[in-house]
């Protein structure tokens, strides 16, 4: 089998996220090797150490790439809008020209089944692959067609497997900085904006349930299926469980009803990573 190739992109706040969201990788996708590719600004050499002996330690790549202004040069760039922003939607540019495939992931997810069968998508000559959210953001899918000027459902990108060859070819920097520039009035989630007005129709629809399950939507994947995606079906079924939203899992007063498995696999993570 392959080696699965994932990418990251986070400075140094999420890096306790990122370290729950291995562990529960390593622990829930055994036999499978992974080369971990890691978009930073500037995260400080003992981090990178520590992930690097982790990955090491499972017989994982790791390969940590620094991003520089020079690869930004006519990029519109302001608090509002950092560098990071671009950083997902030009992996083609910014890894090696080795790399293929990757599997873009949040940091803030829960890996509880097997990745593989995405990983071997059949992408059918699109850019990338991705989940809208349904149920309860219907709504906001409608607006932000609207908002966007976009025919496709509004794909959330904390999930995004993408082939690079093609994205090398029609990914191109200046077309991303241009429409930043011109467009920055109405973006509201930059990348994501960005990712479905200029390639919402090059983007093979993910049913959500399974791989890029919405936490905080338990009733509406509840409703939407008959009653049939209730916790024992999302346990046995999703892979990617994703903590969208402000409300976050690691953090108090935390509602939704995955948040104690999060503790769980934060538990998990503190022995994983001594």
């Amino acid at each position: 089998m392959d080696r699965i190739q994932l990418l990251f992109s986070l400075d140094a706040n999420y890096l306790p996220q990122l370290r729950v969201l291995l562990s529960s990788l390593a622990l829930n996708n055994p036999g499978e090797a992974f080369d971990l590719y890691l978009l930073h600004e500037e995260l400080g050499k003992g981090a990178l150490a520590a992930l690097r002996d982790w990955c090491a330690r499972r017989g994982w790549g790791f390969t940590p790439v620094a991003v520089g202004e020079e690869n930004f040069r006519g990029a519109p760039v302001t608090a509002q809008y950092p560098r990071e922003m671009y950083y997902r939607l030009l992996a083609g540019e910014l890894l090696p020209q080795g790399v293929k495939r990757i599997l873009y992931l949040d940091p803030d997810i829960l890996a509880i089944n097997p990745v593989r069968p995405l990983w071997e998508t059949d992408m059918e000559g699109n850019l990338f692959a991705a989940a809208a959210h349904t149920g309860k953001t219907e709504l906001a899918n409608s607006v932000n067609r609207l908002r966007l000027g976009t025919n496709s459902d509004y794909y959330n990108s904390g999930v995004l497997l993408m082939d690079l060859g093609r994205c090398r070819k029609e990914v191109l920097p200046d077309a991303l900085f241009r429409y930043a520039r011109e467009h920055r009035r109405e973006l509201v989630m930059p990348d994501q904006d960005m990712l479905n007005a200029l390639y919402g129709h090059r983007i093979l629809p993910l049913e959500d349930a399974r791989w890029n399950y919405d936490a905080r939507n338990y009733n509406n994947y509840l409703l939407r299926s008959g009653g049939m995606q209730d916790v024992a079906w999302v346990m046995e079924n999703t892979a990617l469980l994703h903590f969208c939203g402000k409300a976050k899992p690691w953090k108090p007063n935390y509602v939704y009803r995955f948040g104690v498995l999060y503790r769980h696999y934060q538990q998990i993570s503190a022995r994983d990573w001594v």
